[in-house]
């Protein structure tokens, strides 16, 4: 590609930026349509970090430091939370524009460099996770930035180099997998092995040195910025809570599942078909390079909510860019050039409609009715600049049980149609209760009632359910050494003044998990108050 097409395929890539971060933008702050829980879940690490708190240091999380870090240093400068996640998500992509730039260009020819790199930028400007639900959603953002980085390794080391630097390739490498491991772990152990099979495979010892250097200078930056190398022990200690927890090892479907079920099968055909039309094209490298990334492709799809297959539109590309010439035909006489490119089209067609959804995400926002939406932090001040669905944030809903030994429908009563759900506490059988949707009201409401029951100023609350954010709106403290999202285990619990045990929680298998292991190794509590909110126990400090 020359250097009139390079200015130009920079030129485009910097429009894409303008267009999509700008339409989000525009709106003046950030408007919600679900996963109000995953947004306070993040909003509890944005502020803690730009009060000067690190992850896996003063909080547990298995979400990486530079997942977080952009919108916290923004919050830090004043911004609101709202626009600090918007103008984040286009500092994320101005900072990767360079290397996104060298892939499409050092990669790709003709109009697909164009389209590996307006993929990557949708992957980090979109207002959705994905899928194809139309409500926006900040939620797992670091999921969409993760896999902009992997695509960026992954195109770097399987493609054979149209421009050659191999400084350059090993500098966007080792960055891409150094983002990898402190955005999302999950990625870069499915994804290492064959970035690195690859670089072997074509003696590629100057890219490797060069990602080498790179990946550590990063590595060093961030311990130096953290101020101690126990950041690292930390990191692993978080993951490995994670690893071991019972109350989501995974939050989606089962690993059969997202392989072979109905709305997956074809795409995992598609992905195993190209493994063996790159071999018999001859692609031997390549054809076993994509072999070690199948099981990657499945393995963060399995581990990413919603279970998106992200990595369709790549595959699309790499075997575009990989068509043998015309003529060549396999055993059973098949032109592979076509059969290569029908299952490009294939793989294509399979992930076109959450690149779609992805890529007018930021529209929609722009269309949202300001008059619908309320603040999620009410009170907050500019903070106020993040807004929620009304009818989400108030409309207060919840699953409960009509079914038990003491209903009229006791004759079809089966204690194991409730394992998990019933827990006795103290010698009486808590309700059979979840809060489904009215965050915004559930978490005022109940912080508005602690504070009028105990002296919450300056104390801290272990929180018997999956997100402790009583704090956001305005009572206790930040829990040192607690997890923002429950994965397991009682941590912060030893640094806490109060333990707070939901009547009818977000969630009941986490709130009874919780109990359980109180019962087993908690301290002595002591009742202070119950409604039919919660019950207050106070611990002895």
């Amino acid at each position: 590609m020359g250097k009139t097409n390079g200015k130009l395929l920079l030129g485009v890539f910097a429009l894409i930026i303008l267009v999509l971060g700008g339409t989000a933008l525009a709106k003046g702050g950030f408007y919600l349509g679900k996963h109000e829980g995953d947004t306070l879940h993040l909003l509890q690490m944005v502020f803690r970090m730009a009060e000067g708190d690190w992850p896996h240091l003063d909080f547990v999380t298995p979400i990486g430091v530079l997942a977080v870090a952009p919108i916290a240093w923004l919050v830090s400068l004043g911004l609101g939370v709202g626009h600090a996640i918007l103008w984040s998500q286009v500092i994320v992509a101005l900072v990767a524009l360079p290397a996104i730039w060298w892939v499409a260009r050092s990669r790709f020819t003709g109009i697909w460099a164009y389209a590996f790199g307006a993929v990557v930028l949708i992957l980090i400007l979109a207002l959705v996770h994905g899928e194809t639900t139309r409500a926006t959603s900040i939620s797992m953002h670091y999921n969409r930035w993760a896999w902009a980085a992997a695509f960026l390794a992954i195109a770097t080391a399987i493609l054979p180099a149209r421009v050659e630097n191999r400084v350059a390739d090993g500098a966007v490498i080792g960055a891409a997998m150094a983002v990898l491991f402190l955005t999302k772990a999950t990625y870069i152990l499915a994804f290492f092995p064959p970035v690195l099979v690859a670089l072997i495979g074509r003696h590629a010892w100057r890219t490797i040195a060069s990602g080498v250097i790179t990946g550590l200078v990063v590595m060093v930056a961030l311990t130096v910025a953290a101020g101690t190398p126990v950041v690292w022990l930390a990191y692993l200690r978080d993951l490995m809570i994670v690893a071991a927890s019972e109350t989501r090892p995974q939050p989606g479907h089962p690993f059969n599942v997202v392989v072979g079920a109905p709305a997956y099968m074809a795409g995992s055909i598609a992905l195993l078909l190209s493994v063996i039309w790159l071999r018999q094209a001859g692609r031997k490298l390549e054809g076993l390079v994509l072999l070690i990334l199948v099981p990657g492709f499945f393995y963060v799809t399995f581990q990413n909510f919603g279970n998106d297959p992200q990595w369709l539109p790549l595959l699309g590309l790499i075997l575009v860019m990989l068509l043998p010439a015309a003529g060549l035909r396999n055993g059973m006489g098949w032109d592979m050039r076509q059969v290569m490119t029908t299952t490009a089209v294939a793989a294509f067609a399979f992930g076109l409609p959450s690149l779609i959804n992805l890529t007018y995400s930021p529209f929609r926002h722009l269309t949202e009715k300001p008059e619908e939406y309320t603040a999620l932090i009410p009170g907050s001040g500019i903070h106020e600049d993040i807004r929620t669905f009304g009818l989400r944030a108030h409309r207060l809903d919840a699953k409960v049980a009509l079914g038990g030994p003491d209903t009229v429908y006791a004759k079809y009563y089966d204690p194991e149609f409730r394992e998990g759900e019933v827990i006795d506490w103290k010698g009486e059988t808590l309700p059979v209760c979840v809060t489904e949707v009215g965050m915004v009201a559930w978490f005022q409401t109940m912080a508005d009632t602690l504070n009028e029951t105990v002296d919450t100023e300056g104390k801290t609350a272990f929180v018997a359910d999956i997100l402790n954010g009583y704090w956001l709106f305005g009572a206790f403290e930040p829990l040192e050494g607690n997890a923002p999202w429950y994965y397991g285990g009682l941590t912060g619990l030893a640094q806490a003044d109060y333990v707070v045990v939901p009547v009818c929680p977000q969630s009941l298998l986490v709130r009874n998990t919780i109990l359980e292991e109180l019962k087993e190794e908690g301290p002595e509590m002591t009742e202070v108050a119950r409604n039919a909110q919660f019950i207050l126990y106070a611990l002895e400090r």
